[in-house]
């Protein structure tokens, strides 16, 4: 595995798309997400106090009281976006193995979030650049929000390890980190043996997944001081429809 202590930051948007199909994935830093995003940079860290207002994630199965979270559902279409009535999130056993199988039920995103012109360009943007890759089609949404915490001591971003989610394209942004240590990005080929490491800081900068050839983890953390935590925000892009129980 090839170990890098910063994250292979794009300097180039247009090299967003030869990247993402010679290693199938990508990094870019906040401005270059404003950038393509056609959004200032000042509207996306505007919406970072809505993370401190996330409840707490009933369904951990190992326990745990560390993760915070918010869900919400869209179909994008072109340029035309719209969000759901609200359903839970399912994953089958295949890419979840610690909650696979599970309906769950989480609270909607606020609307302070998802009724900003921002977001819906920033979900246009990344529906543009997921039919580039994939063909164009309708995308079927999912988009998390999560705080990770030190509450129990440990938080863990990524429970289940590493992981498909059975989408076509994965976006993380890494909304904040506070008081931490740990959190460490690990993208590896999902039939090779190539992998990277890295560790995401700088807020709204972007980790792109083409979720179809690599999979990936982030490490627990730990609290540097009293307590921390590690936000960031999830948005999945799939096609043909959400998962759900058959």
């Amino acid at each position: 595995m090839t170990t890098t202590f910063a994250p292979p930051a794009l300097l180039d948007a247009s090299h967003l798309q030869p990247t993402l199909r010679q290693q199938g994935y990508a990094v870019l830093g906040a401005d270059r997400v404003a950038q393509c995003a056609a959004t200032p940079l000042a509207e996306l860290l505007a919406w970072n106090p809505l993370w401190e207002h996330l409840p707490p994630d009933a369904y951990l199965r190992d326990g745990g009281r560390y993760r915070r979270r918010r869900h919400s559902c869209f179909v994008l279409r072109g340029e035309q976006l719209e969000q759901v009535p609200h359903r839970p999130h399912w994953q089958p056993l295949e890419y979840n193995a610690l909650h696979g199988g599970l309906e769950r039920h989480f609270e909607p995103m606020e609307a302070a979030l998802v009724q900003q012109p921002a977001w819906s360009a920033l979900l246009r943007w990344l529906g543009r650049e997921c039919s580039a890759l994939k063909g164009e089609q309708p995308w079927f949404v999912e988009a998390h929000q999560f705080r990770i915490d030190t509450t129990d001591g440990i938080g863990r971003p990524t429970p289940e390890g590493a992981h498909r989610d059975g989408v076509e394209l994965v976006a993380v942004f890494l909304v904040a980190r506070s008081g931490i240590k740990g959190g460490e990005t690990r993208v590896f080929e999902a039939d090779g043996p190539n992998g990277q490491r890295f560790t995401l800081s700088e807020p709204w900068s972007l980790l792109l997944l083409d979720d179809t050839r690599v999979v990936h983890e982030s490490t627990p953390i730990q609290p540097l001081a009293q307590a921390g935590h590690r936000d960031t925000l999830v948005l999945t892009f799939r096609a043909g429809g959400f998962q759900a129980q058959a």
